[in-house]
């Protein structure tokens, strides 16, 4: 099917009967990835859908394709994009980007003045946070509440978390702020202007390579937030092969490393090889 075919929307009361078979691939695809996801019950999932608190993707007959929920946190002060999930029958059809859009914008609606984060191992997602304006981050940037931190004690890696008392872990941070828009807003105009021819050259370049031949107008799709973007998505494309590799070495680092302090007797403290790697990792 189509990606312009399946509905996208924000889910409510009558799609209860939905939520059995979201909680089970939720924690299917966990198990599959080797990382963990809060496990939800199919209660908890049919409240964030009376609550107006989620998105859900379906067919036009009515077959589940996707989903995503929204947690609060440290009394709203944080905002959580969770359990973004895609039936395996959908995967490949750019739905989940469609899905992260429309909660990343319900986010914004309904808690306009808190910072919206989230936790990942997954490149494609990361893909679809920095094209949203996210930024890796490190873990001392997300919400402390003690809450959320708890619901990662069902992921596989939850060791390496305690181990790294709370401060880095496989996943990596991302996190929008509204204030970066704020302080946008308040740029020098000959910062702003600066900004925009860059925007616009970068902008006309690549609407010049997607038209060629074609007879389209480069300035088609012009606009700021259209400039914007496509400035964010090529700084991605630029460190992602950097960014995968770093990916693989961190997991090779830290999972080596649990597994030497576990062979060391005793129990108090972080290892030797912890020891060596704990400031560097805690960048990341």
């Amino acid at each position: 099917m189509e990606n312009h075919e399946i509905i996208v929307r924000i889910a409510h009361s009558g799609d209860g009967h939905y939520a059995e078979q979201i909680t089970e691939e939720m924690a299917s695809s966990a198990k599959a990835r080797g990382t963990g996801i809060a496990k939800r019950s199919p209660e908890y999932v049919q409240r964030k859908m009376e609550e107006g608190k989620a998105v859900i993707a379906v067919t036009p007959s009515g077959e589940w394709v996707g989903f995503c929920y929204i947690e609060a946190w440290s009394h709203g002060e944080f905002v959580a994009n969770s359990g973004l999930v895609v039936s395996p029958v959908f995967r490949g059809s750019g739905v989940a980007t469609r899905i992260k859009q429309k909660i990343f914008e319900l986010s914004r609606i309904k808690y306009p003045d808190s910072k919206i984060f989230g936790l990942t191992t997954g490149l494609a997602v990361m893909k679809i946070n920095s094209e949203l304006g996210y930024k890796p981050v490190t873990y001392s940037e997300l919400t402390d509440d003690e809450e959320f931190w708890k619901g990662c004690q069902s992921c596989v890696n939850y060791d390496i978390l305690m181990s790294k008392e709370r401060k880095n872990c496989l996943c990596t941070g991302m996190l929008f702020d509204p204030a970066w828009e704020k302080e946008k807003k308040e740029e020098p105009q000959d910062a702003v202007q600066d900004n925009h021819k860059e925007g616009e050259t970068m902008d006309q370049q690549d609407s010049g390579r997607r038209n060629e031949g074609s007879g389209a107008n480069p300035d088609s799709d012009g606009g700021s937030s259209g400039r914007r973007r496509l400035k964010r998505i090529r700084e991605f494309r630029t460190h992602l092969k950097l960014y995968e590799r770093w990916l693989r070495f961190k997991k090779y680092a830290l999972l080596k490393g649990l597994k030497e302090d576990n062979g060391n007797q005793g129990g108090g403290g972080i290892g030797g090889h912890k020891k060596r790697f704990f400031t560097f990792f805690n960048l990341f």
